[in-house]
């Protein structure tokens, strides 16, 4: 069965390992593109395409000026926008993801920017059972993208 599977949005990575490896995660799970701001964010540099394994020479990738913005485009185009967040108010495995999806993933120890998380329609939180109440960027980023996966294909 053909599965769609979300644009993926991204919010100011600073590490260009972590963003090769959303990249690379991205690609293998059918993602429509990344998106990640001009500034604040790993260009995609050699350590970004080297990370990727490749996956940045198939996936389209946007660089935009305002997320926010970018964000309020595919909202605008009937894109429902899910952001992630140890404190968000929808839990994964509880949230419906086989609709038009972007995920927006916040940069490590900072998260996302204020106007970004206003401009997601959900805030989701991935359970943590452990004594670390947070992921990897690209851990959190490879969850999410494959429980859409997982919900579109049953």
């Amino acid at each position: 069965k053909q599965c769609k599977m979300p644009y993926r949005t991204l919010s100011a990575i600073m590490s260009g390992i972590c963003l090769g490896a959303i990249i690379r995660t991205a690609e293998c799970a059918g993602a429509h593109g990344v998106i990640i701001p001009k500034r604040r964010s790993s260009g995609l540099t050699a350590v970004v395409g080297k990370a990727s394994a490749g996956a940045m020479e198939y996936m389209k990738i946007a660089r935009v000026s305002n997320l926010a913005a970018a964000i309020q485009t595919l909202k605008d185009h009937g894109v429902w926008v899910y952001g992630t967040a140890a404190d968000g108010a929808a839990p994964l495995y509880q949230t419906d993801l086989t609709g038009p999806a972007a995920i927006v993933i916040g940069s490590e120890g900072e998260g996302m920017g204020r106007l970004v998380k206003e401009s997601c329609d959900f805030m989701v939180s991935i359970p943590m059972k452990g004594h670390i109440n947070s992921l990897n960027a690209s851990n959190a980023c490879a969850i999410l993208l494959y429980e859409a996966v997982r919900q579109r294909i049953n």
